[in-house]
Order: structure tokens, then sequence, then C-alpha cells
């Protein structure tokens, strides 16, 4: 990864944009790649919508990947100066304690730490529980709601993990022989601005390549994800694709605790192909052509499932009569937490595998996955 991507990187995962506040990112990537696009548009909920026509107007070929991350909404102000909060999205209760978070307030950003009563004051059997998020507040410093308003603190402010990006090399061995290094990026947002950045560097290097293409392209950073694929419903209708990508990141199950059958995707091993999650079942025509382009390409890959989750491609593949639709993912670490960690070499194989898929979309060839015979 050049620095120059590596740069568009850090910028997307360090800009907030929680759930239903999306448009920092959002602007992030628009200044990447909008000098790229013929088009630049949007839909009414806050997604936006970057068009590049190749060869052709048709098939319209949709890129999705949401531009929005899991965070938080001040719910109210206690008489003591803290402050309650909702979840934006699914948080896990036991990565929430002790974290520093950012409010966003119309004075700026204002930082606090996510705590709850200590220890040292509960029962015996209160210390033996999960303190669960609705006995949670966050510490901004202030004493009653007077300070809290001088500082611009309301309520429906959204509030979003501090954790920064940063890349670190470690080695890589195999069978005990060391085989070289890898470069990993640790940070927040990585659901799922790694893969807007897959769809928008797509686009981008079609055209700063002058790579041919028989077909219009579509980047979407869509909106609201993590509450039910609301944006992923209205840009779907509004692009109307013949065949959808959807760019997420897919969970890493080279951690303790989980099985291989249950989470296949490794840091280093490629691009995940899901080939099943709760919300999508993808066209297998389409699954089978990217398969053969992985294997022709060279570009590494597994195949996934992932029985819990979703991604955006559970509404664009229902959109009007129906898209052929398949999910392409990044494995990552620790997802749905304050910081994940993923390898950089993985965000480079689906840009490349994206791009050579794109590549083939030529109109016989999006018709006939659907064809019956």
């Amino acid at each position: 990864m050049d620095d120059s991507s590596l740069k568009f990187l850090e910028n997307l995962c360090n800009a907030c944009g929680p759930t239903g506040f999306e448009r920092e990112p959002a602007l992030v990537a628009r200044r990447r790649v909008e000098k790229y696009c013929d088009e630049v548009s949007g839909d009414k909920l806050g997604s936006l919508l970057f068009r590049k026509t190749g060869a052709r107007r048709k098939p319209v070929v949709l890129l999705p990947g949401h531009s929005d991350e899991i965070g938080f909404i001040v719910s109210g102000v206690s008489k003591e100066g803290f402050l309650h909060f909702n979840p934006l999205g699914g948080w896990p209760d036991q990565v929430l304690l002790a974290q520093r978070v950012a409010v966003m307030t119309r004075k700026g950003r204002v930082s606090g730490v996510i705590a709850a009563k200590p220890p040292h004051l509960m029962t015996e059997e209160e210390r033996k529980q999960l303190v669960p998020l609705r006995k949670m507040f966050i510490d901004i410093g202030c004493s009653n709601p007077d300070e809290v308003r001088e500082m611009g603190v309301r309520v429906g402010d959204a509030v979003v993990p501090e954790s920064r990006f940063s890349t670190f090399v470690k080695p890589v061995f195999k069978d005990g022989k060391k085989t070289g290094e890898a470069t990993l990026a640790m940070g927040r947002a990585f659901d799922n601005r790694a893969g807007l950045f897959v769809a928008v560097e797509a686009v981008r290097r079609l055209a700063l390549k002058k790579i041919p293409h028989p077909n219009t392209v579509v980047a979407a950073a869509t909106t609201q994800e993590e509450v039910g694929v609301r944006g992923a419903t209205t840009t779907g209708y509004k692009v109307d694709p013949d065949v959808c990508i959807v760019l997420d990141v897919d969970i890493a199950g080279d951690v303790p605790g989980i099985a291989e059958h249950e989470a296949a995707a490794r840091l280093g091993a490629g691009v995940s192909i899901c080939t099943f999650d709760r919300s999508l079942i993808p066209n297998q025509a389409l699954k089978e052509l990217v398969i053969s382009v992985a294997e022709k390409e060279k570009v590494p890959y597994v195949l996934t499932s992932m029985w819990g989750g979703g991604t955006d491609g559970g509404a664009i593949h229902k959109t009007r009569e129906g898209c052929p639709t398949i999910y392409l993912g990044i494995a990552t670490r620790h997802i749905h937490s304050h910081v994940g960690i993923l390898d950089l070499a993985d965000l480079e194989r689906c840009v490349d595998l994206l791009i050579a898929v794109v590549r083939r979309l030529d109109g016989k060839t999006v018709a006939s996955l659907t064809e019956i015979h």
C-alpha cells in the first residue's frame, strides 16, 4: 500500500461517524475519489454515491461499503453531571468499562471515560457479575448539569471511542520458519471503513490507471448499516444495480476460543468470499465467478460463512426485482470494540480482486448470473 492510500485509510478510520452521524467519513471518502468520478450524488439518508462509467452505461455494478461505525448517543444528564447513554449498534458490555470516548458536540469534541460504581463499593454478589451498559455512565469531569451545558453537551449528541489509527510490522512464521513480515493496522471503525476504503480505492484506481471495464461502477458510502442496513435499502432503490459486490469486514477466527468452522477467516490469509450469512445467500453463479477470478489472478482467498451477522447485501439483494449479490470481507480481529486489528495486505488483495471481477462483468456475463436453463 502506497503512502497516499495509507493516509486515506488513516483519515477514514479516525473520522467520527457513528450510525446516523456519518457526514465526516463520507466527506473523507468524497475528497479522495470525487475527481476520479463522472458523478457524485446521494440519497436522502445521507449515503454518497461515486459513479464511474466505463465502456458501457449498463450493466451497473454497485460496490457498497457502509460508512457508519458503532457508537453511542447521549440519553440524559445526571444531577451529578454524568452522562447517560444508549448504544448505536451492537456493543458487548464487557468491552466498555474504562474506555475513553469523545462526545461530538456543537462546540467540538469533549473527552470522557465510560465508568461505573467502583468494585470497592460493590457487594460480593455484584463483583461476580458483568456490569451492564445500563449501569454505566460517561464521566466528562463535570459535577452538575450546568457545567455539562456550558461544555456544549446535549441529549442526542453522538459519542465515539477515542482510539487512533496506527500501524506496526510483525514477523511471519510458517512451520517454524520465518517467511517474511506483515504490516498490520490497529484502530477503531474498521467496521466498516475497511470496506469503504476498498470500494473507493477500486473506483479511484480504475480511473487513475485507465483500467477498462465494460460497465458502470458505483461505489457507495452507505449509512446506518449497524442499525438495520437502512442506507443500503435506499441506495439499492436509487442505484437500481444489475449486480452488487458488498465490501465489509469479516470476523477473524484466529483468536482463542473460536473454532475454524465458526470463523474461517485469518489475518493475512487473503480475501474472505462469504458463502452465507444471516442476511444473504449469495448468487451462486456470481460466487463461482469470483472464486474463478481469484484463482486465475492468484489472489489468496478463504471461503467463509457467518451465522450471527449480516451486511448491506441483506437489503440490496432484495431491491426492486432482486439483484445478484455477494459479500467480500477483510479479516479483522476484535470488531465491535474500541480497537481492531487487520492486515494491510488483505485490504490490497481485496482491491485487486474487486477490480479483476469488475473487469469481467459485461452485459452477457451479468445476464448469465440469473439465467435458468
